[in-house]
């Protein structure tokens, strides 16, 4: 039940913000920094090497620049998502990256919480794509059309909860045949149990899930939980 851990390449020249950045990443529950690199050239043997699921990517860099980084990936067909993370907001510039399938750009200085939701709203993403199967149209709509609003923006939400980990949990809990615990969904998905029973109860009492307690042998009953009907 317990997904493995997404690996990340932070490709960035500058020293600090290489630290700052490692910091909020393992802030994310699910996400490790498997290595760093200062310059595009660096990156792309990382990468070669170390195949991970996802790179951070800055554009200003010496020995290949963001752009030409990106270009280089897709060109050999690397299988690596790409989140841009930089100061250079031209259009042209963004277009470009967009277009090589980066699947976020944020732009320097940024809070903690929008890279938060970049990473929650890629392992949704990740998820979705793992293994083999085929999906419905209905499921393509939902991570195209997926709002990728800001967390500041959930203030109709109880205090402490954001809409990107409350959207994780409902997608995982539709994605699943039986009923989970708490503890399932917490390990399902890389969140604290406690945090996880919190968006349950929640979701419980808006009537978008239903509580299924089930009662084994000696002990007390198990709470589990499904999506509405």
């Amino acid at each position: 039940m317990k997904q493995p851990v997404i690996e990340i390449l932070l490709i960035e020249d500058d020293p600090m913000v290489q630290e700052v950045n490692r910091q909020f990443i393992e802030q994310v529950a699910g996400f490790r920094v498997a290595a760093i690199a200062s310059d595009g050239e660096e990156g792309l043997a990382l990468a070669r090497e170390l195949s991970p699921d996802l790179i951070l990517l800055d554009i200003y860099m010496p020995e290949k620049d963001g752009v030409e980084t990106l270009e280089y990936l897709r060109a050999e067909q690397m299988d690596i998502d790409v989140i841009v993370i930089t100061a250079a907001n031209d259009k042209g510039t963004i277009k470009k990256m967009l277009q090589h399938g980066a699947t976020d750009y944020i732009v320097k200085p940024f809070k903690f919480e929008r890279l938060e939701q970049a990473l929650v709203r890629y392992r949704e993403l990740h998820v979705r794509f793992s293994g083999e199967g085929e999906l419905g149209q209905k499921q393509i709509d939902d991570i195209i059309q997926t709002p990728k609003q800001p967390l500041s923006v959930t203030k109709d939400l109880p205090k402490g909860l954001n809409e990107q980990t409350l959207q994780q949990i409902t997608h995982f809990l539709k994605e699943q045949q039986a009923a989970l615990s708490a503890e399932q969904v917490a390990d399902g998905i890389g969140i604290a149990r406690v945090t996880a029973r919190r968006y349950l109860d929640y979701l419980k009492n808006t009537g978008d899930v239903v509580l299924d307690i089930q009662y084994g042998g000696v002990g007390r009953p198990v709470n589990r939980y499904k999506i509405s009907q």
